[in-house]
């Protein structure tokens, strides 16, 4: 809700009456938001929003469709890769052998979920509701800054918190199993950068824990 809610009050904003400042926040804060539609997928992947399939899948597929036009079922069946077979040519969202390029790796990573004709799915698809929008007289800068920036700056907030940053290689934990690691960050950046999931080698660890458990398991990690 707080996602549709801004993303209406950014359609409806008038930029010449706001300060800068606030048209900044606003990006951020939708970036953020968007990111959170992602989360809600990944955490339907993981059967963590109701023990209905049927109403668990539901949100999988609204917050996939919406975050992207992506499909859930390709991205719950690649998530599931990656948790088996972390780090490893098998693992769709590693990126092998460029293990520590971070542009090359992206790519990869972006490519890997525009496969078999989804590429033009997501453009088609996007043009079309860019005209539509634009039909009803949302003004090409606000669909500019309050959806396609955090859309593309959200994809990036995903890939360097919970991709590149804890499989990249010569991280401290990525030789076990997981071949993950977490970054060290106070709980509420661990939130802001990307819900918790930083903590990523207790994402592998426990990966039926939701995002918000997260902060508990690491701490009790590090105690240990």
């Amino acid at each position: 809700m707080l996602w549709l809610t801004t993303l209406i009050s950014g359609f409806n904003i008038s930029l010449d009456q706001v300060p800068l400042s606030v048209t900044v926040l606003g990006i951020f804060l939708r970036t953020f938001l968007h990111t959170g539609l992602f989360v809600t997928t990944h955490e339907s992947v993981h059967r963590n929003i109701s023990k209905h399939r049927c109403l668990n899948n539901f949100f999988g597929h609204l917050t996939s469709y919406l975050y992207a036009l992506l499909p859930y079922e390709v991205l719950a069946q690649n998530h599931r890769l990656h948790h088996r077979f972390p780090g490893t040519q098998q693992d769709p969202d590693f990126a092998y052998p460029d293990k520590n390029n971070y542009f090359s790796w992206y790519f990869r990573f972006m490519k890997t979920y525009q496969a078999d004709g989804q590429a033009w799915v997501s453009v088609m698809g996007m043009a079309t509701i860019f005209g539509v929008l634009i039909c009803f007289h949302v003004p090409v800068l606000n669909l500019l800054l309050f959806w396609i920036i955090p859309m593309v700056a959200s994809s990036l907030q995903l890939f360097t918190f919970g991709i590149f940053l804890p499989h990249r290689c010569g991280n401290s934990r990525n030789f076990d199993q997981h071949r993950a690691s977490s970054t060290k960050l106070p709980v509420i950046w661990s939130f802001i950068t990307c819900y918790h999931f930083g903590y990523h080698w207790e994402h592998h660890q426990y990966p039926y824990l939701p995002w918000y458990r997260l902060p508990q398991a690491y701490c009790e990690n590090n105690r240990a």
